[in-house]
């Protein structure tokens, strides 16, 4: 295993936006991704940060990923927001949307953000969470290239597809929900290959369809889904809200987020926010009563609470990370 060194919040975000920018990535939009993968590995999630880092100046080097795009939003409706991230990141897009969708659910009671022609969105916890924290409730779907097949099926039509559900709270901070619909999210797996580690049995299943420890071989093959025909059944919801709804790709559409061959993956996002109060003042002290309740059931733990802690943790101490990678990182565009 490669050796570990301590980096600050500060340090990670300028070793990303300086990767990015020597790879053909504008400075606006650098610094939003940056904010973002730096946001993922303060959650914990190694998977969607720092590692990312190779795909993404891969992909803009070579124009899979546009580093210069400028998003655009439209609002089409009152409480509905359609975004073109113009095949760029998906993180200025996002940055749109949550800019956007506070003030226009206030006004709505409800209101809702479609994103298309977009890439890779992170830690969807991360959004939802960044929107209860100014108040807001909201749930996010998001699609991803085809790496789960239908319940009985053996062509990927779905990707990882993860769900994310944020409420704020009268009393602390948020409830944050954060879900992949495989069993596991397949950064994970990008990680392990990354690191020549094996998996655990019940992760994914290779090419022919057997069960299988090699992450490279996961890679090809597909995923395991969440609670079996459960999870492919709720895959099949998220790809009809962020992709038949806002008109991007379908994960079987979608070119891969982990290499620079191919067209954009143009997947898509959907953001659905609510006020607490759209119907009657104390959304948030009725919400903090059932947080309460699961927080003070024995072995219980509130979603949400140990990524939080792991935050705080890592802004007061540090980040570890490997150094290989970091220096892997330096080098890229050398």
């Amino acid at each position: 295993m490669s050796d570990m060194v301590t980096m600050t919040p500060d340090a990670v975000t300028a070793l990303i936006v300086a990767a990015l920018r020597r790879s053909g990535t504008s400075e606006a939009n650098a610094a939003s991704v940056a904010r973002a993968l730096l946001a993922a590995e303060l959650a914990g999630q190694s998977g969607h940060g720092l590692r990312r880092v190779a795909a993404y100046s891969a992909q803009a080097k070579a124009g899979k990923v546009d580093g210069m795009a400028i998003p655009t939003g439209e609002t089409l409706r009152p409480g509905a927001l359609a975004i073109d991230a113009g095949n760029g990141f998906a993180y200025p897009a996002l940055d749109l949307a949550l800019d956007w969708l506070p003030d226009a659910a206030k006004a709505q009671g409800i209101a809702i953000a479609g994103i298309r022609r977009s890439h890779h969105c992170g830690v969807a916890g991360v959004i939802v969470e960044a929107l209860a924290e100014r108040g807001i409730a909201a749930l996010m779907v998001a699609n991803a290239p085809a790496a789960m097949a239908p319940w009985g099926g053996n062509r990927a039509l779905f990707g990882t597809d993860p769900i994310a559900f944020a409420a704020p709270l009268s009393d602390g901070a948020p409830v944050v929900i954060d879900i992949s619909l495989s069993k596991v999210a397949r950064g994970k797996i990008m990680a392990a290959a990354q690191k020549n580690e094996a998996i655990p049995e019940g992760w994914a299943l290779d090419l022919d369809g057997n069960p299988t420890t090699d992450a490279k071989a996961a890679l090809a093959g597909t995923m395991i889904p969440l609670g079996d025909a459960k999870g492919t059944a709720l895959a099949l919801m998220v790809e009809l809200l962020c992709a038949g709804l806002t008109g991007a790709n379908y994960a079987w559409q979608a070119t891969s987020y982990f290499d620079d061959k191919g067209d954009p993956p143009g997947t898509g996002q959907a953001i659905i926010a609510i006020d607490p109060d759209a119907f009657g003042p104390g959304g948030a002290e009725r919400m903090a009563l059932m947080a309460g309740m699961v927080a003070g059931t024995e072995g219980a733990r509130l979603p949400g609470r140990r990524r939080q802690q792991i935050r705080a943790g890592y802004v007061e101490n540090g980040i570890p990370v490997e150094a290989d990678l970091a220096e892997s990182i330096r080098g890229i565009g050398l």
